[in-house]
């Protein structure tokens, strides 16, 4: 089993668990990666909506996966010998969570507009974060981005289809157990061989579905080359920032610094998709982006 040294970004606990505090510039990091990546899935998703007519949801969310699999394998060459039973088996949960995370949130925006589905969705990492805080100031802050991620969804949840807010909230607790599994994958893998197994792990779940789905319409050169687009920044470019950034950040931290993507979601779904936001909708964002701030300088510090 390949040990994790401890940087000054990190403790080790009397458990043994690797505990991570952001330090100054190791923080500060972290928290750039966290907001790299969220831009980057957003607008992601937001392109991927518009593949849905040719491909079904199910079609493009195993391109998407499998193409980004493909490449992180291609790209890192993960080291595979030496691998302990544990480390197998933290890289196959996290990848479940990966793959059920993403074919759940796309089955949703499937049903529902994409601004809904992430607010309802960031609720799994949100509830991670209240249950992690241990201190009343993480507390405030985690209430706070709750808070506004109900009132930037008060607006546009009425009417949805339940279907699609079911698969949104099952999404969401998956995203909350890809932050736990991706972390201790993070810590017991180098680089990103974690993620890469982990993805390969999610194509194999997701890649069935959509061959069921789709059959030889994945293969057609327009589908494939968004495909392609699709995976970078949906799944490659984010899932490697939010890896390393997990390496420098607290889980709860990086769980309320998530609630930031139901305004990142928004922005996307106003430039790409035409989804105007409402009044309710932009008080919400203020105070999920004032929630991660408090993060950000609760964390820093």
């Amino acid at each position: 089993m390949t040990k994790t040294v401890a940087t000054p970004a990190a403790r080790a606990s009397t458990t043994g668990t690797l505990v991570r505090t952001p330090s100054g510039v190791a923080g500060l990091g972290g928290i750039g990666l966290v907001l790299a990546g969220g831009v980057s899935v957003q607008f992601g998703s937001a392109v991927a909506a518009l593949l849905f007519p040719r491909a079904g949801a199910f079609g493009v969310v195993s391109l998407r996966i499998t193409i980004a699999a493909l490449l992180l394998s291609a790209v890192c060459r993960p080291r595979l010998r030496g691998r302990s039973g544990t480390d197998w088996a933290v890289a196959g949960v996290f990848g479940l969570a990966l793959g059920g995370m993403n074919v759940l949130f796309y089955q949703a925006i499937d049903r529902i507009p994409l601004g809904p589905a992430v607010t309802l969705e960031v609720l799994g990492p949100l509830l991670l974060s209240v249950v992690g805080a241990r201190r009343a100031r993480g507390l405030l802050w985690a209430g706070l981005a709750l808070a506004g991620v109900l009132l930037l969804g008060r607006s546009g949840l009425a009417g949805l289809d339940p279907a699609g807010v079911a698969f949104a909230l099952a999404a969401g607790a998956m995203w909350a157990a890809y932050i736990v599994f991706g972390a201790r994958a993070g810590a017991r893998f180098p680089g990103l061989d974690g993620l890469a197994v982990a993805m390969a792990v999610a194509a194999l779940v997701s890649l069935p579905l959509g061959i069921g789905s789709a059959g030889g319409t994945l293969l057609e050169p327009g589908v494939l080359a968004l495909g392609v687009a699709i995976a970078v920044l949906s799944s490659g470019l984010p899932y490697t920032l939010e890896l390393l950034a997990l390496r420098r950040l607290p889980t709860e931290t990086f769980a309320v610094l998530t609630s930031l993507a139901p305004a990142l979601a928004t922005l996307a779904g106003f430039l790409v998709l035409g989804q105007t936001p409402t009044v309710p909708a932009c008080a919400g964002i203020a105070l999920v982006v004032a929630a991660s701030a408090g993060a950000v300088r609760g964390g820093a510090h």
